[in-house]
């Protein structure tokens, strides 16, 4: 055997990873061309030891950052002790956590997303894997509620260009015919209205069989597309008047990422049903649906559950994330920052316009160069996301501070310019 052979460089590793991965993966995902092997705060670094400014986050995921200490300690902590048990018996962490979560549920702020106090509200969670997992608990929470309390109306009504997840019912739910192509016949009973169109919305409640409104506060695979303050609260007043069910997608929005513990308390409103997950543990697998307790008692044993969710590693580390979040006030450091980076990014040629809240930021484009910044900005050591081919994605993590901001904007403004 030679050197080589024995001591195989990192190109050919690498090199070997993507030819396993491209024969023996579902290739569901176009990737691009690098391997990250570890990272701290908001730096990735790739298995050549080559750094990149995170502007991505694992998709919205990585609240603390990456290799956050609080959460390293407790997943190694956890993982010494016990990873799995079932839901049949009680976890170390698990009310611990739905208990913090209640209270962050509860807060208020105002439209600036600055904190206020609380509601008081008590909310009570089921823990599961991932965000459509949370969103199809909080359709079911729907369902029941209907059957129950509206006399079997089963319909749930979504905005156009919204998301939900990628299982049939959260497809179904999801107000985007791209994704629809090729899984048809999806399930029954959802309909879409324009996003911020009280009337259109009103109208679709007064012809019946509505049990719930799912909404983003922020339409993240949208686009980006802000849900109006005046909407919210006119689509919590109609909810409340008609008896049916307000649910708040916060799977991208929730856990600081858009500076409040939650979008939905920007404008001044209490959802009935909240689904979350990514930022919830820092990029570990959780997701959760939460619901006022009215609510969340129609559900029985066996009405629904989760073999994996709520384990007691998942609950270590979702613990450890929110109970730093909540302590280093990550609430105002995100709404710092963001402003900051709204402001450079605003200031950029070819940018028309930057919509969402805190460091949840979508950028619009007057030229069509969104898929290949994404691409090239590899090379200039930065990591981003795109929507179509005029929009562009940031997410980073909420760690981040200002000066990796100004960098990483440095960098972007140059490529814009040189790609438009």
């Amino acid at each position: 055997m030679s050197e080589d052979e024995k001591n195989p460089t990192t190109e050919a590793v690498v090199a070997e990873d993507r030819q396993l991965d491209d024969a023996f993966v579902m290739h569901t995902y176009g990737r691009l061309p690098v391997e990250f092997v570890s990272g701290h705060g908001a730096t990735l670094v790739d298995a050549a030891g080559r750094e990149y400014i995170d502007l991505l986050g694992g998709i919205g995921c990585s609240s603390l950052g990456h290799a956050h200490p609080a959460v390293v300690d407790a997943l190694r902590e956890q993982a010494g002790k016990l990873w799995q048990t079932s839901n049949y018996f009680y976890a170390e962490n698990r009310g611990e956590l739905a208990a913090s979560l209640s209270a962050l549920l509860s807060t208020t702020t105002d439209e600036g997303g600055h904190e206020m106090g609380s509601t008081g509200t008590h909310w009570k969670t089921f823990f599961a894997n991932s965000g459509a997992e949370a969103n199809e608990g909080a359709i079911k929470l729907a369902r029941r509620w209907g059957e129950v309390k509206l006399g079997g109306a089963d319909i749930i009504v979504t905005a156009r260009q919204s998301f939900h997840g990628r299982t049939l019912a959260t497809l179904a739910a999801t107000g985007q015919d791209k994704f629809h192509r090729s899984f048809r016949p999806l399930p029954e009973g959802f309909v879409t209205v324009s996003l911020n169109d009280i009337y259109a919305l009103r109208e679709r409640v007064e012809r019946g069989g509505i049990c719930a409104i799912m909404l983003e506060c922020v339409q993240g695979e949208g686009g980006v597309w802000n849900a109006n303050y005046d909407y919210l609260r006119d689509v919590r007043e109609l909810c409340t008047e008609k008896g049916i069910l307000l649910i708040c997608d916060e799977v991208q929005t929730g856990f600081y990422r858009c500076g409040s513990p939650f979008c939905y308390q920007r404008s001044g409103i209490e959802p009935d049903v909240v689904a979350m997950a990514k930022g919830i543990a820092d990029g570990f697998p959780m997701g959760a649906v939460a619901a006022r307790a009215e609510v969340a008692d129609l559900m029985a044993p066996g009405d629904h559950g989760s073999t994996f969710g709520g384990n007691p590693l998942a609950c270590a580390v979702g613990l450890a994330c929110v109970t730093t979040l909540v302590d280093e006030e990550m609430g105002e450091h995100v709404l710092s920052v963001g402003r900051h980076l709204r402001h450079r990014l605003t200031a950029m040629d070819h940018v028309t316009e930057v919509r969402g809240h805190g460091l949840m930021r979508g950028v619009q484009l007057d030229v069509p160069i969104a898929t290949r910044v994404v691409e090239e900005c590899l090379a200039e050591g930065l990591v981003l996301n795109h929507i179509g081919d005029f929009i562009l994605r940031l997410l980073p993590p909420l760690v981040i501070t200002c000066a990796e901001v100004d960098e990483a904007c440095d960098r972007l403004a140059a490529l814009i310019n040189r790609l438009a």
